[in-house]
């Protein structure tokens, strides 16, 4: 299974915002964005010359570690949402939101996307009563995600839970059993990634 396993709050630095890596270490003055909310490395508090380039570049690289993808898949992605006959931003926000590790993480029911990831690849959870152990499993209205019953990663799972203020208004989350539903594919107006997605489709347009 490939995954960045650099450290995760120096890429949250380097994208001069937080995107929410680290689970409840985010929420607390911790935080590396808190204490040092310049890029890291030693010229991190320099004048960076800011371009076309560089602002399509960021914000690709923003949405990737975003949702915790390499290169290669994210491309990937790219390309099947060109291919679309949807706007091709807005697509590729809805096909990585609809990732079944991301759906767990919008539940509630993971502190983090790689919380969420690892419990999905351990078997933690079934779609439609089966168990589904791939990251990247596209989920489909109305399809029912829950724990596997017997599962070891319960305390976990109901420790996520609360930290959950809220649920994605396309998502349906039942706490208590530690089930959801998606009710619908998300709209653009639903996705609260902090991206502009045209910037990236200018750039993997060039």
């Amino acid at each position: 299974m490939a995954r960045d396993t650099g450290p995760k709050c120096r890429i949250c630095r380097r994208e001069g915002m937080k995107l929410f890596l680290k689970g409840e270490r985010c929420l607390t003055e911790k935080c590396a964005i808190e204490r040092r909310s310049y890029p890291p490395g030693e010229h991190g508090r320099g004048r960076i010359k800011q371009s076309e380039y560089l602002l399509q570049l960021r914000e690709k690289q923003k949405a990737r570690r975003y949702y915790g993808l390499l290169e290669k898949q994210f491309r990937t992605y790219y390309t099947k949402a060109a291919k679309g006959s949807g706007v091709t931003g807005e697509e590729l926000l809805r096909m990585l939101e609809t990732r079944l590790d991301n759906v767990v993480y919008r539940l509630g029911f993971a502190a983090s996307r790689a919380q969420a990831r690892q419990l999905v690849r351990h078997g933690h959870f079934h779609v439609n009563g089966r168990r589904v152990n791939i990251p990247s499993y596209q989920v489909k209205p109305d399809d029912i995600v829950s724990m596997s019953p017997g599962s070891s990663a319960e305390p976990v799972i109901r420790d996520a839970t609360d930290l959950t203020a809220s649920v994605a208004p396309w998502l349906q989350a039942d706490h208590d059993g530690l089930t959801g539903k998606i009710l619908k594919l998300p709209e653009r107006a639903e996705i609260d990634t902090p991206v502009q997605e045209s910037l990236i489709v200018e750039l993997y347009s060039k």
